[in-house]
């Protein structure tokens, strides 16, 4: 490290959970070499943006990040923060990215940013450098031991995907579908535990395409995974996100009603209720199909949540086709879901299907999909009040004395009384809200 090389950073991770995985691991990276993690970004010598390509106009949210970045940073003696883009949006756009933003001393893909401490160094010392080669096998092996963690920590146990959704960026930018092997998870399972954690959730582009073979060479999926880390002992939860339909196998939906630390909530997108759409967006599964997994999922786990993903205004979306998704959600009722606008992503096939829908129909079509999604969430809710259940503590609330944490069905539940952060403590659910409940913590 040069006496140039910056002392203090600052990572702001943008998008899915896997960026919030790769942000910490990148803050990791830097703290092993020395520098200081700052709390905002205009104190830090080196801003970390690692970006989501997934949103609209992500690209040139970027460039006005950077923007601020330089008029916020700027020192007395005129200079600026060094700035890395990393992320998805440095994958698709890192050449354009060097080209048009001169301030960027870094680029760096979500499978190369192992490289980052070397790449910042060359940087300091008044270069610049661009990595967004793929091999994922090497970016976790070089990655540093995990060091201590909150009550809930991510795991990342696949990356990539294979399956090419048209609407889509991740399978070029992510690259294939990857399994990390059974033993490392296991073991950086453990070490997450050691530093604190309680709860686990194991990340994945397809999270429940997971395969490896276990320590007695046995094939085992994403069930006989999550059975492993069941037997950490001060493990006490156990969560994946985010799934594919096709790869929702009898294992997994079994694991739901056998593995007593997998909690009660499933996140399996669908995207839309039309079977038309759902074949134009490459989904490979019917709304009928999608259903059947859900009925059979609560089968075996009655009280589970479910979450979903919507895309509304796809190319070629009719009334009657958005009509049907609304009967999807009917049929789902969903405790939570996200729902987005179509977007065009560069070099997706759906961006030049014909039929593109106008933005004002999307967005009253959004709204009508927000109505539904946000009565059967405070339904779920309202349902659950009543019921005494565990909440993992997570932050502390606004009030004096109030906490904040998940029940297993991911709600949020503040309460107020005697706990601390980690604790996992049995609290009566009294009054819902559409993205909340309060509870009165159990003498």
């Amino acid at each position: 490290m040069t006496a140039s090389t910056p002392r203090t950073f600052h990572v702001k991770s943008f998008g899915c959970q896997m960026n919030v995985y790769d942000g910490e691991r990148m803050a990791e990276l830097l703290a092993a070499e020395g520098m200081t993690a700052a709390d905002a970004r205009e104190d830090a010598d080196l801003v970390v943006l690692n970006t989501c390509h997934i949103r609209e106009k992500a690209t040139e949210k970027v460039y006005s990040d950077i923007g601020r970045i330089i008029k916020e940073g700027r020192r007395e003696d005129g200079s600026v923060p060094l700035i890395a883009v990393a992320g998805c949006v440095a994958q698709a756009e890192g050449e354009e990215i060097m080209a048009r933003a001169p301030a960027v001393r870094v680029v760096v893909g979500p499978q190369a940013y192992h490289r980052l401490p070397a790449m910042v160094a060359e940087a300091a010392a008044g270069g610049r450098a661009t990595e967004t080669d793929m091999p994922a096998e090497a970016k976790f092996a070089a990655l540093p031991k995990r060091r201590k963690v909150g009550a809930s920590a991510f795991l990342t146990v696949q990356e990539g995907c294979d399956k090419f959704c048209t609407y889509c960026v991740v399978p070029y930018t992510r690259g294939a579908e990857l399994s990390r092997p059974y033993a490392d998870l296991v073991a950086e399972a453990r070490a997450l535990v050691e530093g604190g954690a309680r709860e686990i959730t194991l990340l994945g582009q397809n999270v429940n395409a997971w395969a490896g073979e276990d320590e007695r060479g046995r094939h085992v999926g994403l069930a006989g995974l999550a059975e492993a880390l069941g037997q950490i002992e001060d493990l006490t939860r156990i969560r994946y996100t985010t799934s594919h339909p096709m790869d929702m196998d009898d294992a997994l939906i079994e694991a739901h009603g056998s593995n007593p630390k997998l909690m009660p909530f499933l996140h399996l997108p669908v995207q839309s209720g039309s079977d038309r759409v759902l074949k134009a967006m490459n989904r490979s599964h019917s709304a009928d199909g999608y259903l059947r997994i859900l009925e059979r999922v609560r089968a075996v786990r009655p009280d589970i949540a479910l979450s979903g993903d919507f895309i509304v205004g796809f190319p070629g979306e009719t009334e009657a086709e958005f009509a049907e998704t609304l009967q999807i959600i009917d049929a789902a009722r969903y405790a939570q879901a996200f729902s987005f606008k179509y977007s065009a992503r560069p070099g997706t096939p759906a961006a030049t299907m014909d039929g593109q829908i106008a933005p004002e129909v999307m967005d009253e079509r959004l709204q009508r999909l927000h109505a539904a999604l946000q009565r059967d969430s405070l339904a779920f809710n309202k349902a659950s009040v009543g019921r005494r259940c565990a909440v993992l503590v997570e932050r502390k609330g606004r009030h004096a004395g109030q906490w904040l944490g998940k029940s297993p069905w991911l709600q949020s539940v503040h309460f107020t009384g005697d706990a601390a952060l980690g604790d996992l403590v049995e609290v009566d659910l009294i009054e819902a809200g559409p993205n909340s409940l309060s509870g009165r913590l159990v003498a």
